[in-house]
């Protein structure tokens, strides 16, 4: 048996970029606190658009701003039009 490596640690900053970017400083308190904030916010956009096929969630974190961009196959299921099956 070979040593596992997580694919996306492996090649973050060569083909894969960061999940969470964040441009404003913080002491280690907010940091601690803004990591299971991002954490939070992943799992209940998870939680709660689990029908959208989301690949991707991304968090930029800016001084007075936050911006979440979600990648998904149903932008319609996010949008909030009606799932037709």
């Amino acid at each position: 048996m070979g040593q596992k490596v997580n694919p996306v640690g492996l090649r973050l900053g060569i083909s894969t970029d960061w999940q969470s970017k964040w441009v404003a400083k913080f002491n280690h308190e907010d940091y601690a606190k803004k990591l299971v904030e991002d954490q939070e916010i992943r799992s209940f956009i998870n939680k709660k658009l689990k029908d959208a096929a989301i690949s991707k969630i991304e968090i930029i974190r800016e001084i007075d701003i936050l911006k979440i961009i979600i990648h998904t196959a149903r932008p319609g299921v996010v949008a909030g039009q009606k799932v037709k099956q």
